[in-house]
């Protein structure tokens, strides 16, 4: 398997640390990517690129499309929903209720406010994207290859012609023949883990940003055809989908700041080139695990950005149905005070991992609770 990351430091060549960084889940998009031109609204970052990439940019613009019409994306005959046994979809669910209890506690709480149907398609969800990273980030990673990915995907294809592999399978098959669910962002989010197998070094933020698109962006996609738009919103169909994406983007770049110790440690810098240059920095500073002015001073750039992305998914998290809010917001806030958490330990995530505590998650989720039911009903 080829990569294009350079060779550790010899002082990293022996450092194991425990799981790797866990992406929030992503897309590949073989379109040619705008930039969107410089304005002065509302959503300016002064001082940073302004590259916010869009849906209509990336030509998903016939998936959101298509996910917004009502049913399943199966036309009669094309497909035939396959019938499982009550018990046994019972017990396929169950099993992704429990993982989703398990490794994503403060979302799956916020899962409960929704309905049982929507429920049960969000963890089928959340179970596919966690295993799909697994290949990649979990304990078997060093097995990967392109054939694992590929044989991957081919049983992604069976899901969506409704003969599943195994239990949890069976689950997200139901899903989508429940769910104006299109397969596109599911490939995507494949392509995006054969990425992260062949480059860890970004040029530039434009790379940067279609790497956490990769990565982070295709939950949005996939999960706004269950969670629903609220009937009275006033937000374009396209809007609460860029919000979706923009989110997505937040989250995975928080992810990064908050892994770069851990990162170097692999040999891996998910950061800028272009603007660790601009502040004197480069691999070496990374690897030296040293905080500097200069350090501070780019990770404030860093931080500010990623909660630029934050305040645009605002618009789409309010206008969501209302009953699938709550785990949004939650999501939102948590992680914008990982941000926090980093500032707090002045800037230095190269030898600290800024996390928030269980008891700062669970006064968070009140105020999330909050800000859901106060949008759109």
């Amino acid at each position: 398997m080829g990569s294009t990351c350079s060779p550790v430091p010899k002082p990293f060549h022996t450092v194991i640390i425990g799981r790797p960084r866990t992406r929030k889940y992503g897309v590949l998009v073989r379109a040619q990517v705008t930039v969107a031109p410089k304005s002065s609204g509302l959503h300016t970052l002064p001082e940073l690129p302004k590259q916010v990439i869009s849906l209509n940019d990336l030509q998903l613009v016939e998936i959101v499309e298509k996910q917004s019409q009502t049913g399943s994306l199966f036309p009669d005959g094309e497909h035939r929903k396959p019938q499982f046994h009550p018990a046994f979809l019972d017990e396929a669910y169950e099993r992704c209720r429990k993982l989703c209890a398990e490794y994503a506690k403060t979302f799956y709480l916020g899962t409960l406010l929704m309905t049982e149907e929507r429920q049960k398609a969000i963890w089928a969800i959340y179970v596919w994207c966690r295993r799909t990273d697994e290949l990649v980030d979990g304990p078997n990673a060093t097995y990967m290859s392109s054939a694992v990915l590929d044989q991957w995907e081919e049983r992604l294809q069976d899901v969506f012609d409704g003969r599943p592999y195994d239990m949890l399978d069976t689950a997200l098959t139901d899903t989508v023949f429940k769910f104006p669910i299109d397969i596109k962002p599911f490939r995507d989010m494949i392509e995006g883990m054969r990425m992260d197998t062949r480059k860890c070094r970004y040029e530039n933020f434009r790379e940067l940003y279609l790497y956490c698109y990769y990565v982070a962006g295709t939950v949005g996609l996939m999960s706004v055809p269950v969670m629903g738009i609220a009937p009275d919103s006033s937000s374009s169909t396209q809007s609460i989908y860029n919000a979706a994406l923009y989110l997505g983007i937040g989250n995975q770049l928080t992810n990064i700041l908050r892994d770069v110790g851990e990162d170097a440690l692999r040999g891996r810098v998910y950061l800028p080139q272009d603007e660790l240059a601009q502040f004197g920095l480069s691999d070496k500073d990374v690897f030296s695990r040293k905080v500097t002015d200069s350090w501070r001073e780019f990770m404030k750039q860093q931080i500010t950005r990623a909660r630029f992305y934050f305040n645009m998914a605002e618009e789409g998290a309010s206008n969501l149905n209302k009953a699938s809010r709550w785990p949004v917001w939650s999501s939102l806030m948590i992680y914008r005070q990982i941000l926090d958490e980093i500032e707090e330990n002045d800037y230095d995530n190269l030898t600290k991992r800024a996390y928030v505590g269980r008891t700062k998650k669970l006064l968070t989720l009140p105020l999330a609770y909050s800000r859901a039911f106060s949008g759109p009903t």
